[in-house]
């Protein structure tokens, strides 16, 4: 075992129990197709969500969160003032904040938005490889909130992003990819049927917004989230017949979730 997996699963251990010790508020500015599930993640994980999206109080509810999501799926206006408004006011406070881009790339609002937010120093980006590959400059987008690209086609651009921003750089695939720009963090974990339920991805945005309200190193937040994602999605699909009975299978997966399976299933490089 080599010293990274072995920090990484130490990191992954420690941050499970704190977030379920702690229960860290995490405010998503969220999609309205996977406002319960993600919800209902967190709830299972040990956090405490708040779809807190209004303007005139999505600032002042950043700054008493101790983790911010801003997922732009469905960003109609009053969200998208929201957004800005709980991003500055994030800042400001000094409360870890990630960023999704939801489907950028031909879309053009969304595509404006994320571009600006960007420059706002988030935390954490996470999406899959034709997001990143459009919101680093590179790339048209995928096929609306599905990748046409592969992780590794992306990662070069996404270690160019997170060097700009300043970000952690979190590439969702088959296997997960998570980068500072200098370092790489691998995870093979998960199942496909993660991509057959509606929020999947985007739930993953606010789980890791819950690690890195415990955890200061972004990089070790960032992929003890996803280890711990996939770790639970596929001890879910083990027992499951299909999507349905997998949602159902996964929210019980990630409440039940030890360290010791976290220890006998990680697949890092």
């Amino acid at each position: 075992m080599s010293r990274m997996t072995r920090t990484l699963q130490s990191s992954a251990r420690s941050a499970l129990l704190e977030v379920r010790a702690h229960a860290p508020l995490v405010q998503c500015l969220t999609n309205a197709v996977v406002t319960n599930f993600t919800a209902n993640v967190l709830l299972a994980l040990g956090a405490a969500p708040a779809m807190t999206d209004l303007p005139g109080e999505a600032g002042p509810f950043a700054r008493i969160a101790g983790g911010v999501l801003v997922n732009l799926g469905t960003p109609h206006a009053e969200q998208r003032t929201a957004m800005l408004e709980a991003v500055a006011a994030a800042d400001e406070a000094r409360v870890p904040w990630v960023l999704d881009p939801v489907a950028i790339g031909a879309l053009p609002i969304r595509t404006e938005l994320a571009h600006a937010l960007r420059e706002r120093r988030p935390t954490i980006i996470r999406g899959n490889a034709s997001e990143l590959l459009a919101l680093a400059g590179d790339g048209a987008g995928g096929r609306g909130v599905d990748a046409t690209d592969d992780v590794e086609a992306a990662l070069p651009s996404a270690r160019t992003l997170a060097a700009r921003t300043g970000a952690v750089v979190a590439v969702s695939g088959p296997v997960d990819a998570i980068t500072d720009g200098e370092r790489v963090i691998r995870i093979g974990n998960g199942t496909p049927l993660l991509t057959r339920v509606t929020g999947g991805g985007c739930a993953l945005g606010a789980v890791m917004a819950a690690f890195a309200a415990v955890d200061s190193d972004r990089l070790q937040a960032a992929a003890s989230a996803v280890l711990v994602y996939t770790v639970a999605a596929e001890l879910a699909a083990a027992r499951s017949a299909g999507p349905g009975s997998f949602a159902v299978a996964f929210l019980d997966a990630l409440a039940a979730l030890t360290p010791e399976q976290l220890d006998e299933r990680a697949v890092i490089a």
